[in-house]
Order: C-alpha cells, then sequence, then structure tokens
C-alpha cells in the first residue's frame, strides 16, 4: 500500500487496517453515568411523593366523617363504670366511728359535739376530755386522727369536713377503725351543715381534667 504523501517513512501505513480518527467509547462510563442517571430521578420522584401526602393528608377528614380519637384516649365504656362516673368514692358518716375528746377547759364541750355529729349520721363512740400529751395543745379548732391506710384516709377526709380549718394525723400504731376528733383551743362548733355538705362533695365530685384535656386535647 502506498504511503500518503507527506507523512514520509515515519509515518508508513502497514497492514490492511487504517488507524482511528476518534477516541474509542468507554462503555462502563456510559453505564455508570446513566445509571446514576435513573437512580437520581428515582430519589427526587420519592420525595415528591412524600411532600405531597404530607400537605394533602394532614387535614384530610376521616372518610365517616368523625374525628379521629388519639391513639392514647381510651372510650368511657373501656374505662370502666367508676372512671365514666370520674367521681371518688367517700364513706357515708354511718359507717364511721368518732372519739370526741375535749383538748380545752371548757366543760360540756365533747358532749355537744358529739350530739351534734350524732345528728349528722356519725356513730358515737368515746365522749372525754383528751390524753395528758394532747391536753390544752391543741391549736386551732382542732385535730383528726386516724390510723394508717387508704380506708382511714377516706373516713378522716370526711370527718375533717364538719370541722373547718382541722388538721388530719395518720398514727401508724393505731390499731382499729375509730377515728378520734380532738377539740382544740379555737374551737367554737363544727362546721354549719351546708358548708360540711358542699365539702364532701367536693371531695366526691369529678376528678380533675386528664393531661389531654389540660393540653386543650379532648377524647
Amino acid at each position: 500500500m502506498l504511503t500518503p504523501p507527506g507523512l514520509g517513512g515515519k509515518y508508513r501505513i502497514k497492514g490492511s487496517r487504517y488507524p482511528r480518527m476518534r477516541r474509542p467509547r468507554r462503555r462502563g462510563r456510559l453505564i455508570a453515568t446513566t445509571g446514576l442517571g435513573v437512580l437520581t430521578c428515582a430519589v427526587l420522584g420519592w420525595g415528591t411523593l412524600q411532600l405531597v401526602d404530607i400537605y394533602s393528608g394532614a387535614d384530610e377528614p376521616p372518610a365517616d366523617g368523625a374525628h379521629a380519637r388519639p391513639a392514647d384516649c381510651a372510650s368511657p365504656a373501656a374505662a370502666g363504670p367508676r372512671a365514666r362516673a370520674g367521681h371518688a368514692s367517700l364513706p357515708a358518716p354511718g359507717t364511721i366511728t368518732v372519739n370526741v375528746l375535749n383538748a380545752t377547759s371548757r366543760t360540756g364541750l365533747a358532749k355537744d359535739t358529739a350530739d351534734a355529729l350524732e345528728k349528722r349520721g356519725f356513730r358515737i363512740g368515746e365522749v372525754a376530755n383528751a390524753p395528758a400529751p394532747l391536753d390544752g395543745k391543741v391549736k386551732g379548732n382542732g385535730l383528726v386522727i386516724g390510723g394508717p391506710g387508704t380506708a382511714t384516709a377516706s373516713r378522716l377526709s370526711v370527718l375533717a369536713a364538719q370541722l373547718d380549718g382541722a388538721r388530719i394525723r395518720h398514727d401508724a400504731h393505731r390499731d382499729g377503725k375509730d377515728l378520734d376528733l380532738v377539740l382544740g383551743k379555737s374551737f367554737t362548733k363544727l362546721t354549719g351543715k351546708k358548708a360540711a355538705e358542699a365539702a364532701l362533695t367536693k371531695l366526691s365530685g369529678p376528678r380533675s381534667a386528664s393531661s389531654h384535656e389540660k393540653a386543650g386535647t379532648t377524647c
């Protein structure tokens, strides 16, 4: 084969194939570029769908038109009758035996107070002067004393409602269910019957709002 003019012997072409005039294609790079483009499109498409779901589904009402119930809000039926009523259970005065003890120097005070409590339905136990450790040492209107336990605490609350400002004390060493009402230096008479009933109504009234209601969420 003849050598083209001007190439000289240095650039003599041998054989039956002509030299390539462009760079060979790199198939590996082409495949990688194509795959990267497809992956990028897929990611962008998925992100777009997520945004559409967020902004279009957040305010979408339920299919039945009712408001959705929060997952942690139990229905009244599931909560039981006591939770539905929402009231605390207090013992009746007829189930409470009271010892009325006079820690003042005024005579007849324990007897008059015991009679008034009996008219309100309480059962009366001992009526006497307060023991030496309490005699003349009870400040305020009086002191209500009972043993430990939740049941005793309920009885103490019912009795304390009859005496405005009465202090409550639990005696861990006390036996029995009887309660002591120790009349203090400032005592004159029991709280009015209507005021006592109002205090008991408040104690046995609806429970305080739940955390959801305080935060403005209703169930």
